[in-house]
């Protein structure tokens, strides 16, 4: 079976319970997101999925390999990308691969054309024989990048992948990280920055400790649909009109502007109505997708009560 595959899973650390009951599936060719606080159980379930860490119920199958009995040959098909690069300083970039490429068994006369090139893809084709000690920290990231890459793994999984990039460095990942996806490659993303998974995924899930939603982004930030509405002078005066309306649960105001969050957007010309029946002159009305953050900062709010 090819992508992942996760049934039930869960992990406690004695009376602590870092995750419990995960279910979800991955496809081939997918960038999924992994999204949750801090502490919500992300780091511990891609131990799991990597053969790092044996689960306390549940199993997981990624790219056919049990990953609680074939820890081995399933190290053999995933890369993973951890917060921290973990490289050693004292060793030029190529030695550091070279290092990599022993850990996997990998024929370098074989492997290093296809490196090379993803050397070049990050701008480092040139500093091969520079110690890493001496590189940046966008440098470093890149390089850690390039040696989850060094045994050509099937299911990737990345770890804040564009911490301490530039904007045309992080770029340069996300279109790394789309051609990979491209090739049939199954690819996991855990990031705070939020911005960059609707750019990257097609669908998200959002844990803590269990799985709390999981779907497509583009649903996810239509469920959270609104209406942004400029008016002529203080927007203020009319939250206590839009208040009264039972299918705008939520009105924010800034100036001009008011944002009224929607239970359905064919409610949008009744809140117009409603303002020009309060008097209200209203210069533009457009409709908008909350960005995903709101929709998963509402939902962490939801879930954590």
């Amino acid at each position: 079976m090819s992508g992942i595959d996760v049934r039930g899973l869960g992990k406690r650390f004695g009376n602590r319970v870092a995750a419990e009951g995960l279910s979800f599936h991955v496809r081939p060719g997918e960038v999924f997101g992994l999204l949750g606080p801090n502490g919500a159980g992300k780091t511990t379930t891609v131990r799991m999925l990597t053969g790092l860490l044996s689960p306390s119920e549940g199993e997981a199958v990624v790219w056919g390999h049990r990953a609680d009995r074939e820890g081995e040959s399933l190290r053999k098909v995933v890369g993973l990308l951890t917060e921290q690069p973990g490289l050693y300083d004292r060793l030029t970039a190529r030695e550091n691969l070279r290092f990599f490429m022993k850990l996997h068994e990998l024929d370098e006369a074989k492997a290093w054309p296809r490196i090379r090139h993803y050397l070049a893809r990050f701008g480092l084709a040139d500093r091969e024989e520079d110690p890493v000690g001496g590189f940046s920290k966008g440098m470093r990231q890149k390089l850690a990048i390039v040696r989850t890459l060094v045994h050509d793994p099937r299911v990737i999984f990345l770890d804040e992948p564009t911490s301490g990039l530039d904007p045309e460095s992080a770029r340069t990942v996300r279109d790394a990280v789309a051609e990979l996806a491209s090739e049939g490659r199954t690819i996991v993303l855990c990031s705070h920055n939020l911005a960059e998974v609707e750019r990257l995924c097609e669908r998200v899930a959002v844990v803590k400790r269990r799985l709390l939603l999981m779907g497509p982004v583009r649903e996810l930030r239509r469920a959270g649909q609104s209406l942004d509405v400029r008016v002529e002078g203080e927007a203020e005066r009319y939250r206590n009109v839009l208040a009264t309306l039972p299918f705008a649960p939520n009105v924010l105001v800034e100036g001009m502007r008011l944002r009224v969050m929607l239970e359905d957007d064919a409610h949008a010309p009744d809140v117009l109505a409603c303002l020009v029946g309060a008097g209200a002159r209203v210069h533009s009305a457009v409709p908008a997708q909350r960005p995903l953050e709101e929709v998963y900062l509402d939902l962490l709010r939801e879930g954590g009560a």
